[in-house]
């Protein structure tokens, strides 16, 4: 941890779920909450109580005045107009390293922060928070966070994430936006995939849960043979293997009974023929079948 105790000073805009938990277990580990500044003063409040630390202030321009270290932890909406505010009235200089933790946006949104000379950067949790209780463990130990920007905002960065116990990893700046489609993909597109597999089960006289108990080993399974194989060795299955029989017999059965999923299998379909053409393991002829039955 860098032991020069100004830069260890932090102030939090946005004393949200996020903010809160950034600001309690940052000062657990040395770091000093310096001022809390948000749209509703009792959520500043309450950050000053659950560090013990800090001072409530209305106008983030004079929160951070107080400190070098400023972490903005609104909602995505407002962090570049809120950075541009406080930029205004010249709050930021040389000294001055500044930080979102938006996933979706990039650290490019805080552009007038740097006209003011601050370095900037974002630093974004793999992770979704609940409301911080008194005692509970550190939501960030342990997680994955990605850290852009500055030279300097992505080295105090890594020493933020470590200090938080969590593991850092780098992103160039103008890939931010396909990191958290990646992220949406992995997390919110699998929810979409798993109910889609589950209805499917829930037509053959399963209920959700019993459904969700058969398909839970082989779900498990799957993720850990692309951790251990990555994902097209870890490709198994009647694309895999070629075989244009079975694939038509689930289209038609599904065409039949359930054909609001009928374009998500075939579009799926096509894009599994893609990773296990790459295998090359399947000829042409069986490729050329499998790619007809996928055409939208």
């Amino acid at each position: 941890m860098n032991t020069n105790n100004k830069n260890l000073e932090f102030c939090i805009i946005g004393c949200g779920r996020l903010g809160i938990s950034l600001a309690v277990f940052l000062s657990k580990q040395g770091y000093i909450p310096k001022a809390f500044s948000s749209q509703r003063i009792e959520s500043a409040q309450k950050a000053v109580e659950f560090t013990g630390a800090g001072t409530v202030v209305e106008n983030p321009v004079e929160a951070v005045g107080t400190c070098n270290l400023t972490f903005i932890t609104t909602p995505d909406t407002i962090i570049e107009p809120v950075c541009e505010a406080i930029s205004k009235e010249n709050g930021f200089d040389n000294d001055s390293v500044v930080y979102h933790l938006s996933g979706a946006l990039s650290s490019s949104i805080l552009t007038s922060a740097k006209k003011n000379g601050a370095s900037t950067g974002s630093i974004h949790p793999l992770q979704a928070f609940a409301p911080y209780e008194k005692g509970q463990d550190s939501p960030f130990k342990g997680i994955n966070m990605s850290i852009e920007g500055d030279p300097k905002a992505v080295e105090l960065g890594k020493e933020i994430v470590n200090a938080l116990k969590a593991n850092s990893f780098t992103i160039p700046t103008d890939a931010k936006t396909v990191y958290h489609a990646s992220a949406v993909v992995a997390s919110n597109y699998l929810v979409t995939l798993e109910h889609f597999a589950l209805e499917l089960l829930k037509e053959a006289n399963l209920s959700e849960q019993s459904a969700y108990e058969i398909l839970e080993p082989l779900i498990m399974g799957t993720l850990n043979n692309i951790k251990a194989r990555g994902s097209i060795d870890a490709l198994t299955g009647p694309v895999a293997r070629g075989d244009d029989e079975i694939v038509s017999k689930h289209l038609n059965d599904i065409d039949k009974k359930m054909p609001q999923f009928s374009d998500l299998y075939r579009l799926l379909g096509k894009y599994t023929l893609d990773i296990a053409s790459k295998r090359g393991e399947i000829d042409d002829t069986a490729r050329q079948r499998l790619a007809k039955l996928f055409k939208l």
